[in-house]
């Protein structure tokens, strides 16, 4: 707001497949209080950077970043070579330039993180236009190789409003395909439709391994046909496992069958050694294998896929590599993952590699290394092993390898999972390899026991370690990394990387979390109601912190601040699959 009458509106949105950014102003007056004795005077000063967001920019007397003039428009490079930036504005506007630096500029959160937290910006100039209430000015920013024409001239914001009825158009796309689901997600609610739009800002398009290169290479061209799931802005790229934990919410429950297919389809093509990635390095290096459970995910995932598409082509094509990928854990694969006979639970773990999802490291230290026979991990080997045994008998094969596996794992995970004494579920037995060493830290890990595979436990102990979990690790914005009461227990998410490395799985509050939560107070429960108001907080999360999405993590005391990554994928994920899943 300006004043008492004036109110100036910023409006950012980019173009689908592009990168290409709109800022758009709208000034507005009040009723009755339209009129000025002068149009007010709109500056615009860019500031351009040129770096990989992970570090900072050091400038130079004498660097300067290369600007060509044309008009309402300007091209700018960090230096011949690199890659060029169009900004434009309307023929209304006029650019000055500038060429200048500002030495030294603050980064407050970096400053919190224990980062660099401060740079040079370089400024190439400035563009100043005139605006009367009703006007809009709207200041286009890309690089694309070639910018629209139209961009620049006195046909600019004619072009700018289609580009919003693009926007438009494809946000309504997006609520029609999820509101003609399977499972039906009616446009008249409100939060489910911001959750779908916040859904797609993940969803993007994964290089496709070339035809001569092998798994590990890193090798690939873009492709449409392939997608995989950003994990989380700013800082991620794309995880196996945050790839198939999000997709049941993100693609499955919003419609995206297609993509779904894809998705699956791109990991599997990548498979090595029995393992999808863990996770594509940021420069497209080769793609890294130390996971323990995104393998096992894609199984469930899969699973999900069918069951809501029916389409059983896709396990057509990806059977053998899964067959193949239980015979690579029976016989061991990479980080000492591997089935023990004994009993038939998997196990793995490599001095300092962390396999699970709890997978925080600081140089050499591993925070929560979790090497033996993480209890999640089971329950996923057993849904796989179950899956196997079903899809086996579809195809007319041998399925006994499988149900011979699934028995042996069913005959023991309770006997080996469960500690009486504490009323739950350890989180690692035979820790380290060592047999009869048990991990029984409280932490969220053990619902999955009971989320994906109910059958592996008793009603009672279903009951007795949800309400552990209730008591302990609940929070408004999700579940604890670890009970308060455990002398590991960290009560702080702050300070430099090391310090928060070393609490992010040691009491760090995670909002995906809430998902399996859910899944076990519906099935013991069966209390929707409840599960609403339980929500809410996460609801209205999505209006308190990055506007329309959610963390990845919050503090793990009152009042439960949100932390790292401001827009987390699996986070939007699993509350929008919790929150239809909890409607009448």
């Amino acid at each position: 707001r300006l004043d008492e009458n004036m109110t100036l509106e910023k409006r950012v949105w980019m173009e689908y497949g592009q990168n290409t950014t709109y800022v758009q102003y709208v000034l507005s007056a009040a009723p009755g209080k339209g009129e000025r004795d002068a149009p007010l005077t709109l500056t615009l000063t860019p500031y351009c950077l040129y770096r990989n967001y992970h570090s900072t920019t050091r400038g130079d007397a004498n660097w300067h970043f290369l600007v060509e003039d044309q008009g309402n428009r300007c091209r700018i490079r960090a230096y011949e070579g690199a890659p060029a930036c169009f900004l434009a504005l309307g023929s209304s506007a006029h650019y000055t330039p500038t060429g200048n630096w500002f030495w030294g500029v603050k980064h407050r959160r970096d400053a919190e993180r224990g980062l660099p937290d401060s740079e040079d910006v370089y400024q190439p100039g400035t563009f100043r236009l005139q605006m009367t209430p009703g006007e809009r000015v709207t200041i286009v920013l890309s690089s694309e190789p070639q910018l629209q024409a139209e961009f620049g001239g006195s046909q600019h914001e004619v072009a700018v409003e289609k580009a919003w009825t693009r926007h438009q158009q494809r946000v309504q796309q997006l609520l029609a395909t999820a509101n003609q689901s399977k499972d039906s997600l009616p446009q008249r609610d409100p939060v489910l439709a911001r959750l779908i739009l916040a859904a797609d800002q993940f969803i993007v398009a994964r290089p496709a391994r070339a035809r001569d290169s092998q798994p590990d290479s890193g090798q690939g061209h873009l492709s449409t046909e392939l997608k995989t799931v950003i994990a989380g802005y700013p800082w991620f790229t794309d995880w196996g496992r945050d790839s198939m934990i999000s997709l049941p919410g993100l693609l499955l429950g919003t419609g995206r069958y297609d993509e779904a297919r894809a998705l699956l389809k791109a990991f599997a093509s990548y498979t090595h050694g029995g393992l999808i990635p863990n996770r594509f390095p940021d420069s497209g290096e080769a793609p890294e294998y130390n996971t323990i459970d995104a393998t096992l995910w894609l199984f469930y995932v899969l699973d999900r896929y069918i069951a809501t598409t029916g389409d059983w082509s896709l396990l057509n094509e990806l059977f053998l590599t899964l067959s193949s990928s239980v015979d690579w854990h029976v016989e061991g694969t990479s980080y000492g993952i591997g089935v023990d006979p004994a009993d038939g639970l998997l196990r793995g773990g490599t001095p300092g590699v962390q396999l699970t999802w709890m997978d925080a490291r600081v140089g050499d230290w591993v925070v929560t290394p979790r090497h033996g026979k993480p209890v999640e991990v089971n329950a996923l080997w057993y849904y796989a092993l179950t899956c196997m045994e079903s899809w086996a008998g579809r195809f007319s094969l041998d399925a006994s390898r499988f149900s011979q596996l699934r028995s042996k794992v069913r005959e023991h995970f309770a006997r080996r999972f469960w500690y009486d004494a504490g009323g739950y579920l350890y989180d690692v037995v035979d820790v380290e390899g060592i047999a009869g060493q048990h991990d029984a830290s409280l932490r969220p890990n053990q619902l999955f026991a009971a989320s994906l595979t109910p059958s592996l436990l008793t009603g009672e102990q279903m009951r007795s370690m949800l309400q552990k979990v209730t008591e302990t690790l609940l929070t408004p914005l999700g579940l604890r990394s670890l009970s308060p009461d455990d002398p590991s227990y960290c009560k702080h998410f702050d300070g430099n990387q090391q310090q928060r490395d070393g609490a992010y799985h040691r009491g760090t509050v995670w909002q995906w979390l809430i998902g399996p939560y859910v899944d076990v107070h519906l099935s013991v429960y069966n209390d929707r109601a409840a599960l609403r108001s339980l929500l809410q907080p996460l609801v209205q999360h999505l209006w308190d912190a990055c506007l329309g999405t959610i963390s990845e993590v919050a503090e793990p005391e009152p009042p439960f601040t949100p932390a790292g990554c401001y827009a987390q994928a699996w986070s939007v994920a699993e509350v929008l699959r919790c929150w239809r899943s909890v409607q009448v």
